[in-house]
């Protein structure tokens, strides 16, 4: 495939990697946010001299004082006798979860602005570069949407806006890597891959046991029970809450959202496999046993965080391996579309 002279599809491919997994990272760090109850520790959204944390003991007081007025100070870590010292552990989480964004954007925007100065991004590319770029861009902006919904109206951050947050990164994190891989099949003179109905039916069931993944963690869900594979000593665990209806019962009610990410789970596993087994049959293994690895870890992990009672660790790892069987997926749907195996 003819490219431009200037085009280096190869030096492309590896700054989206990077990207990607600062990407995985940052989701890493917002599950640790999460789990801490940092998010809505920082009331007001400063992108520019927000980076650098209060330098003063009385900016520290101006902080823990704006904090003080949000509903999770008021009705849980108030009368729990939260000191300023405690308050600047939750602080950190977030402050760093924020720097890490601000980095992001910048290790996006700088080079992609360097490499189509210097006509490096392979004709057809540069679109789809500008609308990761849009992404990210519109990930900050529903990270806010979704803590303001903390500060002002809940103890928490809202589970819908949570499982948005979480959402679009988890598809920009598989726009970097599918846009990776078809710079690097450029470099090899092939063309770019296509979306297969089963990649597509993959990726499809696989959005669906995230964004309920997101609604558990949002709803605390994971605490309804430590047990498994019953929920309190049964296989369905009723609602927690009256005067539901259907919509808010599976998007809403903690023992069910945890029912339904916890059995969906074998839906994925089951198309996952079908996936797989297609990719091995065409001579496919890297992503075949790429595929297996991480569902059959997040499986267990899965299992462990919920019989744990949500240890932390556990719960962070979980979501790490989340965002790797997201990359593992990506990698499977790629190659299963590829010219090569057409």
């Amino acid at each position: 495939m003819k490219q431009a002279s200037n085009a280096r599809p190869l030096l492309v491919a590896r700054w989206l990697w990077a990207v990607a997994a600062l990407v995985a990272a940052i989701v890493v760090v917002g599950g640790i946010t999460r789990l801490t109850e940092s998010g809505v520790s920082i009331t007001e959204w400063k992108p520019v001299s927000g980076a650098l944390p209060p330098l003063t003991q009385a900016a520290w007081e101006a902080e823990f004082a704006k904090y003080r007025a949000t509903p999770q100070y008021i009705l849980i870590n108030g009368p729990a006798g939260m000191t300023l010292a405690t308050y600047k552990m939750i602080f950190f989480w977030e402050w760093v979860h924020r720097l890490l964004a601000r980095g992001i954007g910048m290790v996006f925007a700088l080079p992609l602005a360097i490499f189509w100065i210097r006509r490096q991004i392979p004709a057809g590319y540069h679109g789809r570069l500008v609308a990761l770029l849009a992404l990210g861009g519109l990930q900050g902006a529903v990270g806010w949407w979704m803590v303001k919904s903390g500060i002002a109206h809940d103890v928490k951050v809202s589970h819908l806006r949570l499982a948005t947050h979480l959402g679009v990164a988890l598809f920009t994190l598989a726009g970097l890597v599918w846009t990776a891989l078809d710079l690097q099949a450029l470099a090899r003179g092939q063309k770019r891959s296509r979306l297969t109905g089963l990649g597509a039916l993959a990726g499809l069931v696989l959005a669906v046991q995230l964004i309920w993944g997101a609604f558990t963690a949002g709803l605390r869900a994971g605490h309804v029970t430590d047990e498994w594979p019953l929920m309190n000593g049964h296989i369905w665990p009723g609602p927690t809450q009256t005067g539901e209806t259907f919509l808010q019962a599976i998007t809403g009610d903690p023992a069910i959202v945890h029912f339904l990410h916890r059995w969906w789970a074998w839906v994925v596993v089951g198309v996952l496999v079908v996936l797989a087994r297609a990719l091995k049959q065409r001579g496919r293994r890297e992503p075949s046993i790429a595929i297996h690895s991480a569902f059959g870890t997040q499986i267990l992990l899965g299992i462990a965080t919920v019989m744990s009672g949500v240890s932390i660790p556990l719960a962070v790892a979980h979501q790490l391996v989340g965002a790797l069987l997201v990359v593992a997926t990506v990698w499977g749907m790629h190659a299963l579309g590829s010219e090569r195996w057409s």
